[in-house]
């Protein structure tokens, strides 16, 4: 029998009859489409050349659910993908105990839950299961809005300043007053003047014309 199809078979056997096949704690991710996913699975086993298997779960897990198998990392041969699978889409890397799942430009169809698993002899072990949820906009949490509490209007006291020396109003009222008497003053001089100017002008022209 070959690998892909025991493999598959051997997966929904152990998940539908042996539920402590399913014991790791789910996990929620959440991304945007067209965005790249990076998954992590670790084991417990440090040899490199363990060989860490991808399967993924469209639907949610039932008796009519089945799993897709997409990559595991063979120390010869490199990366092993399915039938079907897109190399482009999907990166598969491994380090020691440590397998890396890239997913490029992911879609709204590679949502699901994304399994990591060994096989022993005769165990089959998940060791992480991720629920990846592809959504067009990311949901975005609403702050929680303010309250402006008003501000409290303080009544200010009008201040009382004690005036030092004589008040301001007789001294400005006089200060006034002699500017218009200058004013006065110098209109009746320049007047004077003008006159004093004419009648001499007159003389004169008296003078020239005898």
């Amino acid at each position: 029998m070959q690998l892909r199809p025991w493999l598959l078979l051997a997966a929904q056997l152990a998940a539908l009859h042996d539920s402590s096949a399913l014991q790791p704690i789910l996990e929620h991710k959440t991304t945007e489409t067209n965005s790249k996913m990076e998954l992590y699975c670790e084991t417990k086993y440090s040899s490199s050349n363990t060989r860490i298997y991808w399967l993924r779960q469209r639907q949610a897990p039932s008796e009519k659910s089945h799993y897709e198998f997409l990559a595991f990392w063979d120390p010869t041969k490199g990366a092993v993908y399915g039938e079907g699978v897109k190399q482009e889409k999907i990166i598969v890397l491994q380090e020691k105990s440590q397998s890396i799942l890239n997913l490029t430009s992911v879609k709204i169809s590679d949502s699901g839950v994304y399994f990591c698993m060994t096989i022993g002899n005769p165990e089959l072990t998940f060791w992480k299961r991720i629920q990846l949820n592809v959504v067009d906009v990311l949901p975005t949490t609403a702050q929680p809005t303010k309250k402006s509490t008003p501000k409290k209007k303080r009544c200010r006291l009008p201040s009382t300043v004690t005036q030092k020396g004589p008040p301001c109003g007789p001294v400005i009222l006089g200060l006034l007053l002699a500017g218009v008497l200058i004013l006065l003053v110098s209109l009746g001089v320049a007047i004077h003047l003008y006159c004093l100017r004419r009648k001499a002008r007159l003389r004169l022209m008296k003078q020239f014309y005898k």
